[in-house]
């Protein structure tokens, strides 16, 4: 019997360009399994620093696979323990294939789950046209929402929005929150804060059209990031002394070094992008009671709140749509700035 084959967006090797290659149509193995046609698959800067080979000594994926952890699409399989979603559902998926046994699962953490895979950093992604994952990842959608319009909500959404909600306490009426790129993460994040917080929200960017977007969707300042010294004088000028709370979601070329700058006495740098170093000396964190805290992803409940705001319309996704055959465009246009939002990467079948 002829092999059935589906197109896929993989690695073959660090420092290359992916490859769109013909790959055998995944399969259910498992009765907790379920297979998604893929409607969208989005594009992070993470999937650069995989291609750069930085994702290699933590997760130690074996060579070709296939790149995308951002996805949404419409059940096409079940196995045979699957009761939540059903052959034709419109799911999303939770980055994570978690096991619900370990003792992070119990509690909730998914993201911290012994026994996890991790779809497009570990194993095969969904920058192809049919995914397999399991029960425990997927959410299905309202109706209403399409996986175009929210695929790239499965990771940057979701990082963005337990970090605000983790935060969420602390950022009561008066409080000031100061968010560091408006982009792809940031848009996301700044909608979170607009609808779940009464913070003050001051938003920090190098683009013009970054800060423009965030002015419509929730930022009540925005600050044109000229140099270091500006910003800080700047946000000083409008959180009267300092954020008690900067969520920097760049997390490289600077940004680290800045975002405790911005912080007033007691307050939290919520690291969020990365690739940089912090750097604090310690009498500084102590004297000024400052924190650094990491965000890794976000919980299954974290997507199924996220949803629930986008489907009432107070978190929109901004994006740019390219075929799947165009993923090294996509890829390009991120490595260069040229996005605003979201790149989402959409197979033929769902074009």
């Amino acid at each position: 019997m002829q092999e059935v084959t589906v197109k896929a967006v993989r690695i073959h090797s660090y420092g290359a360009q992916p490859t769109l290659d013909d790959v055998p149509e995944p399969e259910i193995l498992g009765p907790w399994d379920v297979l998604v046609d893929v409607g969208a698959a989005g594009l992070c800067r993470t999937d650069l620093h995989i291609i750069e080979g930085q994702w290699d000594p933590i997760q130690h994926p074996h060579l070709p696979y296939t790149l995308g952890h951002e996805n949404a699409g419409w059940v096409r399989a079940c196995g045979s323990a699957v009761h939540n979603v059903a052959v034709g559902d419109t799911v999303i998926m939770h980055p994570l294939t978690s096991c619900g046994l370990c003792p992070a699962c119990r509690e909730g953490q998914d993201s911290h789950c012994e026994n996890a895979t991790f779809p497009g950093i570990n194993v095969d992604g969904g920058m192809a046209e049919v995914l397999r994952t399991n029960a425990r990842a997927v959410v299905k959608l309202d109706p209403a929402l399409q996986p175009r319009d929210v695929a790239a909500l499965a990771d940057a959404g979701l990082t963005a929005y337990h970090a605000v909600r983790k935060a969420a306490p602390v950022l009561f009426p008066g409080s000031h929150a100061v968010v560091i790129g408006s982009g792809g993460l940031g848009h996301i994040g700044v909608q979170s804060l607009a609808a779940i917080t009464s913070a003050e929200i001051t938003v920090v960017d190098r683009s013009e059209a970054a800060l423009e977007l965030a002015g419509q969707i929730g930022a009540h300042h925005t600050v044109l990031a000229t140099s270091d010294a500006a910003v800080e004088k700047a946000v000083a000028e409008i959180t009267g002394g300092g954020a008690h709370i900067v969520f920097d979601f760049v997390g490289e070329r600077g940004a680290e070094l800045l975002a405790p700058k911005l912080l007033r006495n007691r307050g939290s740098h919520y690291v969020i992008g990365y690739g940089g170093t912090v750097s604090l000396p310690t009498i500084e964190i102590i004297s000024r009671e400052i924190n650094v805290i990491g965000n890794l992803v976000g919980t299954y409940t974290d997507l199924v709140e996220l949803m629930t705001l986008t489907a009432q319309g107070k978190v929109t996704l901004h994006t740019a749509v390219y075929p799947l055959e165009a993923a090294n465009d996509a890829i390009a246009d991120l490595e260069s700035g040229r996005l605003v939002g979201r790149g989402i990467l959409v197979p033929g079948h769902a074009a």
